[in-house]
């Protein structure tokens, strides 16, 4: 049955919303030609909504330490500033409008049922208008001309609020496929517009959140395709030369691409938009309550810099060349290197004695795609292997990866789900091997690794093992429950019978920051004694999350 819009929807609606673009990601970066063919809105989408996801998951562990459950008014503040204040490129910045415009009318009927469906209506309304708002020049067939329509398909809906969510998503759909009739630059390339198609997907994961039905079913991107298809990086390539009679769009506009927060009083933002629409183009200014979200397109990138350091306090500033993305590859660079996300500082220095650029993470705090990007630089290398380590990483890492690329770095994603997965592909590492014998090799040893993890239970709760409690030590092999027990060792030497029990060579034990000092001796002489010609290993980890880390090569 539907699900109420309330605060749970919310987090459901980031989580479905940000799996879609993970999905559409690439397809949308293929068509990406207005008001730049610059390849990434897709995945400037993805980072802004994983900014806002991450966002409302810190509201409702705040809630929960306190004791309290969210409001819908929390969960959306907390997606709507999460959108703000990590928007990348043209498109989040309207997103992050979008959604504070909903936001401004749905908190304000948050009832103990969540909202209605003529607050939804309201809202898709008011996000539409203030989105048109936030855009200096707005033009018709972006993304501002779905989100209208949306407005519009959601107006003319009865029912429930899910109806009203649907109808807004099916128009919006409708839409997109006129908008290459509606741009010129679109028909020429024969795509629908980049921004609005990932808007669909955003409406898309919002009826499926108040559904309770997921629908994987991938956005038409072509303008000529009634059924869904991909688009390959030759659509923007080509939409490219036809903006501009074969030249390179930075030929044809401003070079860079200049963003910063701000924080600054409204009459000063109003007299910074004069300045900056004098500067340059694809000008959008978004968020309020002292706290903004700035975006333009000039030559002149130190000039908006200043405009805004006149206008308020400035910081977070990015500014990317169009044109600068062939990076000079220096003489130093090494010609390949490993990134790795691990969970404590153990983990990193033994990495990063092995070679490897790591990434540590923090209890309940993933690494978002930037620190990845930011990590695969440092590493300084034609090519990079990236371990993401993490199951629930896969698209932030795919994400990192795909910006990685527009810098001339060559990135292979490793599909590795644990640590203990990723010491396997470290260890058969070789660089002097060709690329792709040094992924087949990783991957192969990362595959042929079982993981486990030891945790302490929080709170009663169903697992594949039975009803815990809180207290329980459970073990987790491959990640499902599969053992629960009460003393941390005995617990650890039922999960390795149950993995031996297979066969295996070699088994890994990461001890955490707070497992006792004995427990490696105590697992280890076990082994030993237990299964012949099996040899252990035994790192210290220092991660908080789990208390001990098991691989089973």
């Amino acid at each position: 049955m539907p699900y109420p819009l309330d605060a749970a929807a919310v987090r459901a609606w980031c989580g479905l919303a940000l799996e879609a673009l993970g999905r559409e990601r690439a397809r949308i970066d293929a068509i990406n030609v207005y008001p730049v063919a610059d390849g990434d809105t897709g995945t400037n989408l993805y980072l802004t909504l994983e900014s806002a996801a991450r966002a409302v998951e810190a509201a409702f562990d705040g809630h929960a330490a306190a004791g309290t459950a969210p409001r819908l008014a929390d969960a959306l503040g907390a997606m709507a500033h999460g959108a703000l204040i990590g928007a990348r490129g043209n498109s989040g910045t309207i997103l992050a409008q979008l959604l504070r415009g909903m936001t401004e009318v749905l908190a304000a009927t948050d009832g103990p049922g969540g909202a209605d469906a003529d607050a939804l209506r309201r809202a898709l309304r008011r996000a539409a208008e203030s989105a048109y708002a936030a855009v200096e020049h707005p033009v018709e067939g972006t993304v501002l001309t779905v989100a209208t329509a949306a407005a519009a398909g959601a107006e003319r809906a009865r029912g429930e609020v899910v109806e009203v969510a649907r109808a807004a998503c099916a128009q919006a759909r409708t839409a997109l496929r006129a908008t290459p009739g509606q741009l010129a630059v679109l028909g020429r390339a024969g795509v629908v517009d980049a921004g609005g198609c990932g808007l669909v997907a955003l409406l898309g994961a919002l009826a499926d959140a108040l559904s309770g039905e997921v629908s994987a079913a991938p956005v038409a991107v072509r303008a000529d395709a009634p059924l869904p298809v991909a688009a390959g990086p030759a659509a923007a390539h080509g939409a490219a030369a036809g903006c501009g009679a074969g030249d390179p769009p930075d030929a044809e506009g401003p070079a860079f691409e200049v963003i910063y927060l701000l924080e600054a009083g409204d009459a000063a933002v109003a007299r910074l938009r004069t300045r900056l629409d004098g500067l340059g183009d694809s000008l959008v200014v978004v968020g309020g309550d002292g706290l903004w979200n700035v975006h333009v397109h000039v030559d002149d990138a130190g000039a908006a810099v200043e405009a805004g350091i006149e206008a308020g306090r400035p910081y977070r500033i990015r500014i990317t060349h169009f044109g600068g993305t062939a990076r000079t590859k220096e003489p130093e660079m090494a010609a390949r290197a490993v990134v790795a996300v691990v969970p404590g500082d153990g983990l990193a220095g033994l990495c990063a004695g092995a070679g490897a650029t790591a990434v540590t993470t923090r209890p309940g705090e993933p690494p978002a795609s930037g620190e990845l990007v930011q990590a695969i630089r440092q590493a300084h290398a034609r090519e990079v292997m990236l371990l993401p380590n993490d199951p629930g990483l896969r698209h932030t890492a795919a994400a990192a990866a795909e910006e990685a690329r527009t810098e001339g770095v060559r990135v292979a994603l490793i599909p590795t789900r644990s640590a203990v997965q990723g010491l396997a592909a470290l260890a058969v590492h070789e660089p002097a091997r060709s690329f792709d014998e040094d992924v087949v090799a990783m991957t192969s040893a990362a595959g042929a690794t079982r993981y486990a993890e030891l945790a302490v239970a929080e709170r009663q709760s169903w697992t594949m093992a039975g009803i815990c409690q809180a207290g329980d030590v459970l073990g987790l092999i491959d990640g499902d429950v599969a053992v629960i027990g009460a003393d941390l060792a005995r617990t650890a030497m039922t999960v390795l019978d149950r993995m031996l029990s297979a066969g295996g060579e070699l088994v890994t034990l990461v001890l955490g920051a707070d497992a006792p000092a004995a427990l490696g001796r105590r697992l280890e002489r076990y082994v030993r004694e237990r299964h012949l010609a099996v040899d252990t290993v035994v790192y210290e980890g220092g991660q908080h999350a789990a208390p001990l880390l098991i691989g089973v090569e």
